[in-house]
């Protein structure tokens, strides 16, 4: 059933306000191996200790038996493709394109660079990187911000082989800008749980999860559940409006099946907790949420979830550390309350956590008037 895009903002804060300043020694350029042997900032407003650091394998003692996980398992497309617009009597341009959301079997949107170069009507070929593979597009429409509708020449599973062969892996511009992609990111940008295609970004609390912790849970009686929600290019940009009122999330297409729902629900009826992997999960969740109840839910959200407003179903988050200003952070101080993440962030960088989507992670429970 088809849902409704949301906007959920229940008071306007300064974008300001979420700023901070993070050595640039603090982020993290590869993973940690084994993954679960990142760091784990267990925060708990109100308790004491309120901040105690742990690490992702002690999750299955974190958590009690009886409480659920949801994961997302959306897959990474490589969907940066880097090209050449060649145009009759004008010179070569190098291109970039971001693909972010699918129109159909044949057309993307896509981010483009330099996109004050490109018009409608332009051809652009794109090449793997060792030449041995091609790709054409034609700009059909452009939008603002260099955002442009791609046609491609092949269609359906014949383009989704040509784009596995020509793109790269997206990886986050502050990891883009300190070294190169290579091969190994093509495993290390995924999560294990990765089977649905089309995301341009991973969920990256995910890719903390190995078969050998999924069992140490199980074993504890903790469920893993699965939604899907694929990640736009917008999700984790900086906010640039000065106040959250101004800002407008990118819609992206998430589902949560029937039988989820069910076990979910049946989770919380016997007192059990809902703990999302992930702010993309906890945004699909909430937006599912009626009531206190999930139900079967597909379609786009921009769910927007800032201080001040009130979690429909979930009980728990866990998640890596985000950028400044972005609406990740926002999300983090209105589940734990804005000076908890405040002083949680503060810690992290203190005590030497690393950032960003190769990172350690936290693991929020809510304020306890909620």
């Amino acid at each position: 059933m088809p849902g409704p895009a949301l906007l959920l903002t229940e008071q306007a804060m300064r974008v300001d306000l979420f700023d901070f300043d993070l050595p640039p020694e603090r982020i993290a350029l590869r993973p940690v191996e084994p993954r679960e042997a990142a760091r784990l900032l267990v925060v708990r407003p109100g308790m004491a200790p309120e901040l105690e650091d742990r690490h992702v394998g002690d999750l299955p003692q974190l958590l009690a038996p009886g409480d659920a996980l949801v994961v997302n398992d959306t897959r990474v497309l490589p969907a940066r493709l880097d090209g050449i617009r060649s145009r009759a009597g004008g010179s070569d341009v190098r291109v970039e394109a971001m693909l972010h959301k699918r129109l159909g079997a044949d057309s993307w949107l896509a981010l483009a660079r330099p996109g004050k170069r490109l018009a409608s009507g332009d051809v652009i070929l794109f090449r793997s990187e060792d030449g041995a593979a091609t790709l054409a597009a034609t700009i059909v429409a452009k939008g603002e911000g260099g955002e442009v509708t791609l046609r491609f020449e092949a269609a359906g599973a014949a383009l989704d082989e040509a784009v596995a062969h020509v793109g790269h892996m997206p990886l986050p511009p502050y990891i883009a800008a300190r070294r190169a992609e290579d091969a190994q990111d093509r495993a290390d940008y995924q999560t294990m749980f990765a089977t649905a295609e089309g995301s341009v970004a991973a969920p990256t609390a995910g890719l903390h999860f190995t078969p050998t912790l999924t069992d140490c849970l199980t074993q504890r009686g903790v469920e893993l559940h699965r939604v899907t929600l694929h990640v736009g290019a917008g999700t984790f940009l900086p906010v640039k409006a000065e106040d959250t009122a101004g800002h407008r999330m990118h819609a992206e297409w998430g589902e949560v099946s029937a039988a989820t729902a069910e076990a979910l629900n049946a989770v919380k009826a016997r007192g059990g907790r809902v703990v999302t992997v992930g702010s993309t999960a906890t945004r699909l969740i909430e937006s599912a949420a009626v009531s206190g109840r999930l139900a079967a839910w597909q379609g786009e959200t921009d769910i927007f979830i800032t201080p001040g407003y009130r979690f429909r179903f979930i009980d728990a988050m866990m998640t890596n550390f985000h950028l400044p200003r972005s609406t990740l952070v926002m999300l983090v101080a209105a589940l734990v309350g804005h000076e908890t993440q405040k002083r949680a962030y503060a810690h992290a960088i203190d005590a030497g956590y690393r950032f960003y989507s190769y990172g350690d992670a936290c693991l929020l429970f809510p304020e306890r008037s909620r």
